[in-house]
């Protein structure tokens, strides 16, 4: 674990855990599995969005444009942060515009899950055409990309009550073995 890590407690009674990081690194996946284990509800930001407007985020991008979509997932994060007793998987830019990470940061406890660059642009190759900002990329301009954005991110990403470097898992076994660390190291 790291933020290195004290033990974080829920700020308020509306026990709002958010997940932050760069595209992924499994803020779903953790959350899913944070919110069984915690008797929370879950919401992915991503979801809620295409639920709401019955659109992909691939299309949104297309259709309306990342500023656009910036504004979408900025009401959808003010939304999402008057509900309460839930764990969110936020999209990996999501912190990174207008005043979210303020917003996250005064309503619930932002967990950063931290990878490096090789390993998510590793992890990246595969989902590379569900993802619109790297939707077109051969494998040396993910790598590229994704160091250069990363580094930008990192300045919001790093405002997170905890940060928690993410290991490489492989089968659902060590993901839930990880999750069963968090918990038992920083959340309670």
């Amino acid at each position: 674990m790291s933020k290195y890590s004290e033990d974080i407690r829920f700020q308020d009674e509306k026990k709002i855990l958010y997940l932050i990081g760069y595209m992924g690194v499994g803020k779903t996946t953790v959350g899913r599995l944070l919110s069984k284990k915690l008797n929370l509800s879950f919401i992915d930001v991503d979801g809620f969005i295409e639920n709401r407007y019955h659109k992909t985020i691939a299309a949104i991008f297309e259709e309306k444009g990342e500023a656009c979509f910036r504004e979408i997932e900025h009401r959808a994060i003010l939304e999402i942060s008057s509900f309460q007793n839930l764990v969110v998987a936020t999209g990996g830019g999501l912190p990174c515009f207008f005043n979210n990470m303020d917003l996250m940061n005064q309503t619930g406890t932002t967990i950063y899950l931290k990878a490096g660059v090789d390993e998510i642009a590793d992890g990246l190759k595969s989902d590379r055409q569900k993802r619109p900002l790297i939707k077109n990329k051969s494998p040396e301009e993910l790598r590229d990309f994704v160091e250069t954005n990363l580094q930008k991110r990192e300045v919001f990403y790093n405002q997170a009550n905890l940060i928690v470097d993410v290991p490489t898992c492989h089968t659902k076994e060590e993901i839930n073995q990880w999750v069963e660390s968090l918990l038992n190291n920083c959340v309670s």
